[in-house]
């Protein structure tokens, strides 16, 4: 694959993610109050909190240190994707990286906190992004693995 090509299936996931995680949240937060629950499956509930840290409450109320973090963690990702952009399915760790990143970021420049919406049993309250940034990770890790097993 090209570098332009993998920069923009990137950016593509990257907007796509960014654009489904803030439908998805809009939806939540106009339908449940926050602080209450509605059980839409055995075990699932929705739910409105907000978090104001970084994963899973990490860090509440530093906004410097979650503004740091998180500056941080998108350039580095930004510069390996830079260096590493024809490696196969990088594009993909980045674009999912990048938008659940930026999906959180534009919660909390406009509201100050994100907001969580899915609940399961013994786990924090959690969102599209979350999701998107774990499979981010996890494919990061295939393709290092990948990379290093050549």
């Amino acid at each position: 694959m090209t570098r332009t090509a993998a920069w923009g299936r990137a950016g593509l996931l990257l907007a796509a993610v960014v654009v489904l995680d803030q439908l998805t949240k809009r939806l939540a937060a106009d339908g449940i109050a926050r602080g209450d629950s509605d059980p839409i499956f055995p075990g699932i509930e929705l739910v409105h909190v907000r978090n104001d840290g970084i994963a899973f409450g990490a860090f509440g109320g530093g906004k410097a240190i979650v503004v740091i973090a998180v500056g941080v963690a998108l350039v580095g990702l930004l510069v390996f994707f830079a260096l590493n952009a024809t490696r196969p399915w990088a594009w993909l760790s980045t674009g999912l990286l990048l938008g659940g990143a930026l999906g959180n970021v534009v919660d909390r420049v406009r509201d100050g906190a994100v907001t969580d919406f899915l609940k399961v049993p013994y786990w924090p309250a959690f969102i599209l992004a979350d999701v998107a940034i774990t499979l981010g990770v996890l494919s990061l890790i295939f393709v290092l693995d990948e990379a290093r097993g050549r």
